[in-house]
């Protein structure tokens, strides 16, 4: 079967590529000359991952599925959460985000966060939606040099390592997108059985 992953982002095609088998091709809107930037303008990941979808599905007419990622931390009222990726501002890095997110927890003792996915899907015309989360906590300083965006100081319950300290073949067993990722591959496995 193959499915347009709604994103330009190398890593994340890494990421979901490694979780596939033989029976899944991954093309990514690079391999559809979608070059632009997709909006995410949206208050919720639900409606950015929909709008995702639905923007490459009307331009392709492919089966498609979008992802939107929140790091929701508790001490800071569930932000970054659907703004994670520009929470330092517009045009800024993942690295200017860890450490506005870093300064923002300067003496905080409450930690706790969670990583969000949630993946929508277009498939035969219809919708669906799928998500997966990860709890864990966010370190006081950056440690690894892996992954991306707040790998580095995310910290799973129950790991020592941070998701930038594995490798992608662990992180992939345990991540937010992993669990989403395979509540979707369940669902599409049921799907071409029928």
């Amino acid at each position: 079967m193959e499915l347009v992953f709604a994103t330009n982002n190398k890593h994340k095609i890494r990421e979901i590529t490694d979780l596939l088998d033989d029976n899944f091709r991954i093309l990514g809107l690079a391999d559809l000359n979608i070059t632009e930037d997709i909006p995410e303008e949206a208050e919720t990941l639900e409606e950015n991952a929909l709008f995702k979808a639905r923007y490459v599905h009307e331009r392709s007419g492919l089966n498609v599925f979008a992802d939107d990622t929140g790091l929701e931390v508790t001490a800071l009222g569930g932000a970054p959460g659907v703004y994670s990726a520009r929470y330092a501002g517009e045009g800024k890095s993942f690295d200017d985000n860890i450490e506005k997110l870093l300064g923002a927890m300067q003496g905080a003792d409450e930690r706790s966060a969670r990583f969000r996915t949630v993946i929508a899907l277009i498939l035969d015309g219809s919708e669906y939606l799928f998500e997966g989360t990860v709890e864990g906590e966010i370190t006081r300083e950056r440690r690894g040099t892996g992954g991306f965006g707040y790998d580095p100081v995310f910290l799973a319950s129950g790991h020592d390592r941070t998701f930038a300290e594995i490798p992608l073949s662990e992180k992939n067993t345990i991540s937010h997108r992993a669990r989403a990722m395979r509540k979707l591959l369940e669902f599409l496995r049921e799907y071409t059985r029928v």
